[in-house]
């Protein structure tokens, strides 16, 4: 005969632990995001930097940048191509004469960040190949050798401008020629005519001498003898008076 149980009664059921659903969130919340790789590999470390380049073309100018994550490779890879591109290519304009070594300068601090990380690992791809350094690379040698052809001209044009700008030529800073001064006894040849005179000294005894110098610091016009010839102020030591020339023949 069945078991009978009272009204409203139902046989005991199985008790089971209660089900656990993970929590989607539960993770993300609790742990850390992952850092970001590199751009170029996805490989650990890396590190946010941005790498510059210049060029230069007459009156044209470029101003590049790359920027990103870069692990040690990728990072060093970029920079020696930047800036060797622009060894070579950042010269010939004005402007970019004193702009490329900013921007050369401006690269060494990513440069000096890429250099600090640890080799990559974990990247989805391999990494860039850094290649050579930067002075071991031809476009170097075309930025070495103008520098150090204008590291030697310098002096050489230093020492011209010195020997050139005579301090007792007056002609070097009017522009004219500081004629000879005459004193008296002087014998003077005229090589030109008297509107444009071009007195040379010479020996008293010599056949081509023409005038003896007689009187010197006197006003034009003045105290000179009849037939003595007026030589022109520029051969005076003030510049304002003249001398009398007394003809030899």
């Amino acid at each position: 005969m069945p078991q009978q149980y009272p009204p409203h009664q139902y046989p005991p059921q199985h008790q089971y632990p209660p089900h656990q659903h993970p929590d989607p969130y539960a993770q993300s919340y609790g742990a850390a995001a992952p850092a970001p790789g590199c751009m170029f590999c996805g490989a650990q470390p890396a590190v946010q930097a941005t790498v510059r380049g210049h060029q230069g073309i007459l009156y044209v100018m470029r101003f590049l940048s790359r920027s990103g994550m870069f692990c040690r490779s990728c990072g060093l890879a970029t920079y020696r191509e930047m800036s060797a591109k622009t060894l070579w290519q950042g010269w010939w304009s004005p402007l970019s004469v004193a702009i490329t070594p900013l921007t050369l300068l401006i690269n060494l601090g990513p440069r000096s960040r890429f250099r600090k990380l640890a080799p990559p690992m974990g990247g989805f791809r391999p990494p860039l190949d850094p290649g050579k350094s930067l002075t071991r690379r031809p476009e170097a040698m075309l930025f070495l050798v103008p520098m150090t052809l204008l590291a030697l001209l310098l002096p050489v044009l230093f020492i011209i401008g010195l020997l050139a700008d005579d301090p007792h030529d007056s002609s070097s800073t009017t522009g004219v020629e500081k004629a000879q001064t005459l004193v008296v006894g002087d014998c003077v040849h005229n090589d030109g005519d008297w509107h444009d005179q071009d007195l040379r000294t010479l020996d008293c005894g010599s056949a081509d001498a023409q005038f003896k110098v007689t009187r010197t610091g006197h006003s034009s016009g003045e105290q000179c003898a009849d037939g003595d010839y007026l030589a022109d102020t520029k051969y005076s030591s003030d510049g304002m008076t003249t001398s009398c020339l007394t003809p030899l023949r």
